[in-house]
């Protein structure tokens, strides 16, 4: 949050007046004493939010120098928003427990009506509906204010979020069922569920799947375009579909933008490695009945090699971040046809190339030998939408068309000489179509009763290539319809003055989802909201999620491998006893299932303005899930818990139409395939059998009070989070949270701001608890990393000059330059340290210049 001044005139910059992130919705009939003098816009919206105990957000460019009428009175905070922005071109819409003021004449997802309750929160279909959930809203100013520029760094300092999954700098000893770097993309991970558990989605809109895992790739969106990111870490699958069991990641366009604005960053590490350099351009405008912008981001970083730190000499010449190179443009339009139809359209591109090497040979020679893996991937989403107010309901139809591609090959070399070459791409298609509505019932105590209908269809296309006539090759598609209806229920309001029930919320959401494949899905949502009084808020929720399989999960080859029985750990067997290995796809599997609920407590005290604090809990267990039954190949045979998936003795006949079955079959011993040398046969190919359940406390805190006449703003998030997985019901429960390549038990994140006029300052404080290495009998301790990160600002303002709208900034990540732990490491090629938990690059300096035009 920042608070700027001009000419003794305050004035917001970016996301500003946040008096409570996490308060209790508003009514219309609660009332407050206002005594506001004639004065900058700016300063009483400010004043309004510190009253009212609620978040007011507002960008700069859009206040300018407005001018607010005097207001006195008791009034409504919709009432005096009404008054204060009455004249002025602007308007403002309701975010569950949040007010965002925007021109009257923008609509779209982020539509509203004068009455403040035109906009749709992320987690409910309703416009000005409350959700029973936690939201944590993140505005592109409260990101930059911290050092970041980057939405990957962003998903990477979530408390709620893992580093697993599609990320960059994922090393090879990291299990591939936990994370992976294909094509250099950056998922959000919620709870570490899997980034393909999480549903990261574009002004609410679906976009295409990153390389074979089923992420998102959010680094894809440029900064400049965003105006906020809205993150439900809650089951979201009534209300969203497949993919929401860990929650869902919206990540929120500008509406448009007035003018042009360019801006240059350029960084890098103090020990060396991943220089940066970041450019953008943002340009836009607003004209009578609509708005738009079109922006440009180009950047690129060096690599970091294990040479350039020293606790990862131990594997020289291993590349811990690749080079990237980068072009991004994102846009955004939206036009009033008549008073009653809009219609908006959206479109991202983003092309990213990258490369990085690894040595072959134990001596960590390049010259010897090595593998230099190179990428190329591209994103395209485009949306549109045509919406139609009917009073006070409204009818959209939209649809979007996204399509990825990632290109990789390795080159190998031997004595400096090429000698193999392998290579792929894999290929993403999402096609989406949407109806839908939602508007007022009737009449309740509490308010207006709600509801949101809708039925669409969704079509996935997924292309696995590795060369003509390779045997990986597949083209599989996926398509669903489904059909939703949630309602919204606010059975009492405040007006009715009933001792110890302020407010009572209910609310419930059902969607119906038939897939052609794979059968028919029904997930609910339940949701209560209940307000003693105008200081605390007690929320509960309730849901069913799930997620389909992946393509790669239905149609990876099936390879059935002949190895010696020695190599499962199978003893007591005769000299050149060998046992037959399948492995692969299955295309008869099912969706994971998953059943979410959570209770929140949130307070908000009067007597205490600008701060809030709430604590969630939360459980889910999550079922079906799609995994290799046999978790270590090596001990498949030496494991009594493996017996459900082993086959002793096999018949000759039972082998022959094993082998006859598969797509691939390998020979992996020096003899020829004898079926009366085979003495078991061990299927780990995928199935539904995986159980994991999760559960956890979140905390998030703010508090905002004026400090040496500028602004003071603390904010403040914490997870604690246990996980536990079972493969097999005859196998043992594994913890995962607080192990080696899983989430630590705790993370933490808090920032403490501090704005005057064109001067801002911003210390950060992040924590990632220690795991465990249980790789070896003996548990080793692999400490944490607390770091922190400072960033200072200065913008430039009144003056008619070139250095007019000018803004420098200087951020320092990792001031102390914490390093992360070593781990052991068995392979030339190893990552000696978790490379899913903690970030290599140490301190990080980074420069920025910014202009508006």
């Amino acid at each position: 949050m920042h608070i700027f001044g001009k000419n003794g005139l305050h004035r917001l910059a970016g996301v500003a007046l946040v008096a409570s992130a996490t308060t209790a919705q508003a009514q219309p009939a609660q009332r407050i004493g206002v005594d506001l003098p004639a004065q900058p816009l700016g300063r009483s919206l400010q004043a309004l939010a510190l009253l009212s105990h609620r978040t007011v957000l507002a960008d700069a460019t859009l206040i300018g120098d407005r001018q607010a009428p005097s207001l006195q009175g008791a009034y409504s905070i919709e009432d005096a928003l009404r008054r204060l922005l009455e004249g002025s071109g602007l308007t403002f819409d309701r975010v569950d427990e949040s007010f965002v003021v925007r021109p009257s004449r923008a609509t779209g997802d982020r539509q509203g009506d004068s009455d403040g309750a035109g906009i749709v929160v992320t987690g409910s279909r309703i416009r000005g509906a409350p959700i029973a959930s936690p939201v944590t809203i993140l505005s592109e100013q409260t990101i930059r204010a911290t050092g970041l520029a980057d939405l990957g760094d962003v998903a990477r300092s979530l408390p709620q979020s893992f580093g697993g999954g599609q990320n960059p700098g994922v090393g090879f000893n990291v299990p591939s069922s936990t994370g992976g770097n294909v094509g250099g993309g950056s998922s959000v991970n919620l709870r570490g569920l899997g980034s393909d558990a999480t549903l990261t989605i574009l002004n609410g809109r679906r976009v295409p799947y990153d390389s074979a895992r089923q992420g998102v790739d959010i680094s894809a969106i440029p900064l400049a375009a965003v105006d906020r990111i809205e993150i439900v870490a809650d089951g979201a699958s009534a209300i969203y579909g497949s993919d929401a069991v860990g929650g869902v990641v919206n990540v929120i366009l500008k509406r448009d933008h007035d003018g042009l604005q360019t801006r240059a960053r350029i960084g890098g590490a103090t020990d060396g490695g991943n220089f940066e350099q970041r450019y953008s351009v943002l340009a836009g405008s607003r004209w009578q009945g609509g708005g738009g912008f079109i922006t440009y981001e180009y950047n690129r970083n060096s690599d970091l090699m294990t040479n350039q730190r020293d606790y990862a000499r131990v594997r020289p010449n291993v590349t811990i971040l690749p080079a990237s190179r980068r072009h991004a443009i994102a846009a955004s339009a939206h036009q009033d046809i008549t008073g009653n139809l809009t219609i908006e359209a959206d479109g991202l591109y983003n092309e990213r190339t990258g490369a990085f090497t690894y040595p072959l040979n134990a001596a960590g020679d390049l010259a010897i030998s090595r593998t230099r893996q190179t990428f190329d991937s591209y994103t395209l989403a485009l949306a549109s939408a045509a919406r139609l107010s009917l009073g006070p309901w409204q009818l959209s139809l939209s649809g979007t068309f996204g399509k990825g591609r990632t290109y990789f090959q390795g080159d190998t070399f031997r004595n400096d000489q090429f000698a193999s070459t392998a290579f792929g791409r894999y290929d993403n298609q999402t096609v989406t179509g949407e109806v839908a509505g939602d508007g007022p019932l009737f009449l309740l105590p509490g308010g207006e009763a709600k509801l949101a209908i809708g039925a669409g269809i969704r079509a996935n296309d997924f292309e696995i290539f590795r060369g003509a006539g390779n045997i990986n090759n597949a083209r599989p598609s996926q398509d669903s319809r489904y059909a939703f209806a949630e309602i919204n229920l606010p059975v009492i309001g405040p007006d009715l003055d009933i001792p110890l029930v302020h407010r009572l919320n209910l609310s419930g959401a059902l969607r119906y989802e038939r897939y052609r494949q794979i059968g028919e899905i029904v997930t609910p949502k339940l949701g209560l909201t209940y307000a003693p009084g105008d200081f605390v808020d007690v929320k509960a929720s309730w849901g069913r999620s799930f997620r389909a399989p992946s393509f790669i999960q239905l149609h990876s080859i099936q390879q059935a491998l002949l190895y010696p029985v020695t190599t499962f750990g199978g003893t007591g067997y005769p000299t050149g006893a060998t046992a037959l290995y399948l492995t692969g796809g299955n295309s008869d599997l099912k969706p994971e299932r998953a059943r979410s609920w959570s209770t929140t407590l949130a307070l908000h005290p009067p007597a205490w303005p600008g701060a809030s604090l709430e604590f969630n809990y939360f459980s889910t267990r999550y079922v079906n899930r799609i995994v290799t039954p046999i978790p270590i190949a090596s001990q498949a045979l030496g494991d009594p818990a493996n017996g459900g998936q082993v086959t002793l003795s096999p018949t000759p006949a039972q082998l022959a139409a094993l082998v006859a079955g598969a797509n691939e079959f390998i020979n992996a011993t020096t003899s020829a395939y004898d079926p009366t040398t085979v003495v078991a046969v061990i299927d780990n190919s995928n199935v539904n059998a995986g159980r994991q359940s999760i559960r956890g406390i979140d905390v998030q805190g703010r508090y905002q009070t004026t400090l040496a006449e500028g602004r003071l703003s603390l904010s403040a998030s914490a997870t604690y989070l246990d996980s536990k997985q079972q493969i097999l019901a005859t196998q043992p429960v594994r913890q995962l949270a607080g192990t080696l390549f899983n989430p630590p038990h705790w993370r933490g994140r808090g920032t403490a701001s501090w704005d005057k006029g064109g001067l801002g300052f911003a210390l950060t404080l992040s924590h990632i608890g220690g795991v465990d290495d249980e790789r070896t009998a003996s548990a080793g301790r692999v400490y944490g990393m607390t770091t922190a990160d400072v960033s200072l600002r200065y913008r430039i303002d009144g003056g008619r000059g070139p250095l007019d709208g000018v803004e420098l900034g200087l951020s320092v990540q990792n001031l102390t330059n914490e390093a992360p732990a070593v781990i052991a490491t068995s392979l030339f090629y190893d990552t000696p340290y978790d490379s899913t938990n903690y970030s290599p690059v140490g301190r990080f300096v980074a420069f920025e210049l910014v202009k508006k035009w």
